[in-house]
């Protein structure tokens, strides 16, 4: 694998890590202040980050070794609306600048693996995105979000709302692949 490709997983697996986290802790926070559909959303959305980060580990498996990495996190421990607001900048960033950037370097240097496991990431972060705002704008309107099962697939990160596809529209894998949050 190329160097600048390596380096983009490593710092992209940073990145999906911390949002893992993040947003537990957010998730729990959540949970404090009266809104369990946002935080039960958090969860759902963590394990989504779980998935793309195992992706991006798998994929710089001919890479061994100890790197620093550069990720970008955010780092607040606010209330559950801010804590909305730093989701949706972090998926927002991970949609119009991290992605699109570390895809271009993979498309460039023909690292069909690392295309995969960066496109998967992409197109969920899109839905994570949407699905944060329309929390944030149920929470900061003074309730929580309604919100049914949120399903997530554990082979890409794909979300939704509801029940699950009989087909994954990011990766193609089968239903049974789907953890719900209910």
């Amino acid at each position: 694998m190329h160097d600048m490709t390596a380096e983009s997983l490593r710092n992209a697996f940073g990145g999906e890590s911390m949002a893992h986290m993040r947003y537990k802790i957010w998730a729990d926070k959540a949970d404090g202040e009266g809104f369990p559909n946002v935080a039960r959303l958090f969860r759902a959305i963590s394990r989504a980050e779980q998935a793309h980060a195992t992706n991006h580990f798998r994929t710089l498996k001919p890479v061994p070794g100890d790197f620093v990495c550069n990720s970008a996190g955010g780092f607040a421990y606010a209330s559950t609306s801010e804590n909305l607001q730093g989701a949706i900048d972090g998926e927002t960033f991970e949609i119009t600048e991290m992605y699109p950037a570390y895809l271009a370097i993979a498309e460039m240097q023909e690292e069909s693996a690392a295309v995969r496991s960066m496109n998967y990431a992409l197109a969920a972060e899109k839905i994570h995105a949407a699905m944060f705002t329309n929390a944030k704008e149920a929470v900061e309107a003074g309730g929580d979000v309604e919100l049914g099962p949120v399903q997530i697939c554990t082979v890409c990160g794909h979300t939704v709302e509801g029940d699950a596809p009989d087909v994954c529209p990011i990766c193609q894998a089968k239903k049974d692949k789907y953890v719900a949050f209910a």
